[in-house]
């Protein structure tokens, strides 16, 4: 069997590879390996950036919420640093909160006619002829295609059989993931919360939910009973005072807990002749910044806009698209994970000297206009802009700046 494009893994990134190569007239085989979706805490945050792309595809889910601000607070709710989206000169400058399930369900309703999608699909592994990927091996046949797209997530095999090195970073801490049910409501922000804990993160759900994920060592939570999670929430509340109005909703739904993994990691390369990777296989980040799911459509996209300038799926072709893509993507994704990791840091390095820079740092973004302007543009997937080390140094209010008023000049 041949298809011109197949997508192995229909997470965001495998959805959407498939809705952008699908566009282009391609014939795609999307194989998923899951029978059926499973709820996750996870890519429930969608950045400017991608809202203009999932619009352009007729895949923005309906129902989500708009969240106008991403808010650093203290313990106590107090703001220390505020990126204002409706700042940005965008059309839809704000952030879309809705289920990681919807938000799926949106991208496979937005699907072309020319994608083929099969769920309860493994794929076995790689066809190659020559030195280059030229198919998969399903259960039952080999399916030949002119591309081959790994969206089979963070612990990719087809990564590892492709020979691309990945080394992981894994934070010290984990996220306990909890969806608040019956919760008064809250600001229509994503609020991030500084604490002697680490972090604590809201932002409000479709249907009066709140999502609430909290900073917890590696086995903080391992083996404790009814009475020793109760404790922990207590804990957890008079930590963070801003919380208090949500202490009813925690309790009574410590049971539905989710305990996620953070790390951080960049493919030492996003291709390789007849191979593309996207979303997870290919890169991650700390959620706190909230790329993940972003990334993974802005990889779908430019996947597709190098595939499309190309013209056709001659192998040569392909593999010019393929390196053009890998070095693109990889420029970008370094500096949004650079942001990412310097963001996460700031809140969640419980270390002495980890506290008080953080706190300086995060102080000096938010009295700084054009850093946390220029922060907020490229955290929004709408451009990068990396700082320089003379700006750390104003985040730190170790060097005094005299732009700070103003926006930055690219602007």
């Amino acid at each position: 069997m041949r298809y011109d494009v197949v997508v192995c893994g229909a997470g965001v990134a495998g959805l959407a590879a498939a809705c952008a190569l699908g566009r282009l007239g391609h014939r795609v085989l999307l194989a998923e390996k899951q029978d059926a979706v499973k709820p996750v805490a996870k890519g429930e945050v969608l950045q400017p950036g991608s809202l203009a792309i999932l619009d352009e595809w007729g895949a923005a889910p309906d129902g989500a919420l708009k969240l106008g601000t991403l808010v650093a607070r203290d313990a106590g709710g107090a703001p220390q640093m505020a990126l204002e989206y409706g700042r940005l000169p965008v059309e839809r400058p704000w952030l879309l909160a809705h289920d990681y399930p919807a938000i799926l369900a949106a991208l496979t309703a937005a699907l072309p006619s020319t994608v083929d999608f099969r769920r309860g699909v493994l794929v076995g592994g790689l066809v190659r002829s020559g030195g280059r990927v030229t198919g998969v091996r399903l259960a039952d046949e080999v399916v030949d295609a002119a591309l081959v797209v790994a969206a089979d997530g963070i612990s990719s095999r087809l990564r590892r059989e492709a020979g691309i090195e990945a080394s992981r970073q894994d934070y010290p801490h984990r996220l306990a993931a909890f969806e608040l049910h019956g919760a008064p409501s809250v600001e229509a922000d994503f609020s991030a919360y500084v604490t002697e804990r680490g972090l604590r993160l809201r932002y409000p759900l479709p249907g009066g939910r709140v999502r609430l994920y909290a900073q917890v060592g590696a086995d903080e939570l391992r083996g404790l009973d009814a009475a020793g999670l109760a404790s922990w929430a207590d804990g957890l509340v008079s930590g963070t005072p801003a919380l208090a109005p949500l202490a009813d909703a925690i309790h009574a739904n410590l049971g539905g807990r989710q305990l996620l993994p953070v790390s951080r990691f960049l493919a030492g390369a996003l291709a390789v002749p007849g191979l593309a990777l996207v979303g997870e296989s290919g890169h991650a980040v700390h959620p706190m910044a909230a790329q993940g799911m972003n990334s993974a459509v802005a990889d779908a996209h430019a996947l597709a806009s190098m595939l499309r300038q190309g013209g056709s799926l001659a192998p040569a072709v392909v593999d010019h698209a393929l390196a053009r893509y890998d070095v693109a993507r990889r420029e970008n994704l370094t500096q949004i994970g650079r942001t990412s990791h310097n963001a996460a840091r700031m809140i969640t390095d419980l270390s002495w000297v980890g506290r008080v820079a953080g706190r300086r740092a995060l102080r000096g973004t938010g009295g700084n206009h054009r850093i946390r302007y220029t922060v907020m543009h490229t955290m929004s997937g709408l451009g990068v802009h990396p700082l320089t080390p003379v700006d750390r140094l104003h985040q730190l209010g170790v060097l005094p700046d005299p732009r700070a008023r103003r926006l930055p000049a690219w602007a």
